[in-house]
């Protein structure tokens, strides 16, 4: 074998004991970033000293990167209880942030949980670490629960972040604001693939965006329910209920923005967004939904696989991007 067909060595590797040291130099190079922090290793975390054991004993597993004699990355994961694995201590050295470490670290610790067969993934960041808190999300992981309070002394507050692997869930004012980046980029995706959604493409992704967080908004006010659906551990698909109804429809909700990323179709994700908003709507009592789309539209199929009857046409409903017309149907379905 020459030189030039060695293969690159793989910088991530299981960590073991001996690599405690590295690992709490990570860690304090790491938490220097941010005021009121504080680390007393003996005091509050000794696990640190013989950390592979650590998780070895708990049945999961922990992973390091490095460079050289240095310690530039870490990750650990352990199941919990009902299929959930929880997703620890990912520290990334900061000069090294934005290169795809902390990205290739989640991936061996995904990896390794969905292979044991994890149904769900879970974890815990500092509501300080705003860096961290917008990388999950890009990582299709929401907002999850209440707060934390550990009484350590860095007087440490938690957000809790989750995701399915796979499957359907209903999204609170908080999960809804963690995914907008993610739905912004369902959206810009499924506009600019042709899609017939309020919107005409190019897509900007900042309107899109904005969008979002009005649906947000919405959904905290109790004027909107919203669902999204997981694949392999990615956020997909999503759809919304309109429950702003007049008082003499309060029996009503309108399916609105039923969306499946492009590189997902024909997965089963519209269907699974569909029956989600068929239950929400249920559990909201409302008896009747309605919804409105574009005729000759692929999810046309859907909506009549999933039982909605046709109600009527509408010509020249929409302009595409070109002004062209396109005639929309109304679909009707009793919920539940």
């Amino acid at each position: 074998m020459t030189r030039d067909t060695i293969p690159p060595v793989d910088p991530i590797h299981p960590g073991c004991d001996t690599n405690g040291p590295g690992i709490i130099a990570l860690i304090g190079s790491c938490w220097s970033r941010y005021p009121g922090i504080h680390m007393d290793v003996d005091r509050e975390m000794p696990e640190l000293h013989a950390l592979a054991t650590y998780y070895a004993r708990q049945h999961g597993a922990l992973w390091i990167a490095e460079d050289g004699s240095r310690i530039t990355g870490m990750i650990a994961v352990r199941p919990l209880d009902n299929g959930t694995w929880e997703i620890c201590r990912l520290y990334v050295a900061p000069s090294l942030h934005g290169s795809g470490l902390g990205h290739a670290l989640l991936d061996r610790a995904e990896h390794h949980a969905i292979t044991a067969g994890a149904v769900r993934l879970a974890l815990w960041t500092d509501t300080r670490f705003d860096r961290a808190h917008h990388f999950y999300e890009k990582r299709s992981y929401i907002r999850h629960g209440p707060v934390r309070v550990l009484n350590d002394i860095s007087n440490s507050l938690e957000f809790g972040y989750a995701k399915p692997v796979n499957g359907v869930a209903l999204l609170d004012i908080a999960a809804a604001t963690a995914a907008e980046s993610r739905l912004a980029d369902i959206l810009v995706a499924c506009v600019n693939a042709g899609a017939s959604v309020d919107f005409l493409p190019p897509l900007a992704p900042d309107k899109a965006r904005a969008f979002w967080h009005q649906v947000a908004a919405d959904t905290g006010a109790g004027k909107r329910a919203l669902v999204a659906a997981w694949r392999n551990g990615v956020l997909l698909a999503t759809g919304m209920l309109d429950l702003a109804m007049p008082e003499n429809q309060r029996h009503h909700a309108i399916v609105r923005t039923v969306l499946v990323h492009p590189d997902a179709r024909r997965a089963g994700l519209g269907r699974q967004i569909m029956r989600g908003l068929d239950e929400t709507a249920a559990a909201h009592r409302r008896s009747l939904l309605t919804l409105e789309t574009r005729a000759g539209d692929a999810a046309e199929q859907l909506y009549r696989a999933e039982g909605w009857q046709e109600a009527g046409r509408i010509p020249d409903f929409a302009r595409g991007a070109d002004a062209s017309g396109h005639a929309a149907i109304i679909f009707w379905k009793r919920a539940g």
